[in-house]
């Protein structure tokens, strides 16, 4: 994979392997997605927006293109090629370029692929993008510190943890919320997470 430092934020890359389809997520991708807000709204607890209608999910998504557009983030959508139906999103976000840095989060799945090692694969394509196709240095990792199956996951795929962020984000229930802060380097790729990952696909 040719390293191409000059991420083109008009581009739409996908990213696939044999389990998933990461592609641009786009202002018509709404429908795809409706039935995990009226059926499962256990994903959305720790979302830094209330998302509980059609109309928070098409603001949500109006909110990631416009990030794209403005050059700070890139949303996808992910396709689960064993059930056939788009089950969740993700993207980088915070990305600063000239620094060789992103934050990669807002991730979320529909509860029937929890478990089934989907993330893994999601993770994979996406570390192997942000690292050895964009040549970034860093991919930095943050969560509601209260969110322990978000935090467990991703030290399953090898983040390490930085530290804790006190009273750093309002919650939509008026409260704020502790973040906790986890990385992975692009030594930490080379070295091991890359490897560990690896292993987890399955």
């Amino acid at each position: 994979m040719s390293v191409d430092p000059h991420f083109d934020f008009t581009k739409d890359y996908v990213l696939e392997d044999d389990r998933v389809i990461l592609r641009p997520l786009t202002l018509s991708d709404a429908p795809y997605l409706v039935d995990y807000v009226k059926n499962e709204p256990s994903i959305w607890q720790f979302s830094l927006v209330a998302i509980q209608k059609e109309d928070d999910l098409e603001g949500y998504i109006q909110a990631a293109v416009k990030s794209r557009e403005d050059k700070t983030a890139y949303p996808f959508i992910v396709f689960d090629k064993s059930t056939q139906s788009y089950v969740g999103s993700t993207r980088f976000y915070d990305m600063q370029l000239g620094f060789e840095t992103t934050q990669l989060g807002y991730t979320w799945y529909s509860q029937k692929v929890w478990g089934t090692g989907l993330n893994a694969h999601c993770k994979f394509l996406l570390l192997q993008f942000a690292f050895e196709k964009n040549g970034l240095q860093r991919v930095e990792f943050r969560a509601d510190n209260d969110n322990k199956r978000s935090i467990a996951a991703m030290q399953k795929i090898g983040c390490r943890m930085e530290g804790i962020l006190r009273s750093h984000l309002p919650r939509p229930d008026g409260t704020r919320r502790d973040s906790i802060v986890l990385s992975i380097t692009k030594e930490d790729w080379e070295r091991k997470v890359k490897d560990l990952l690896k292993s987890q696909l399955t």
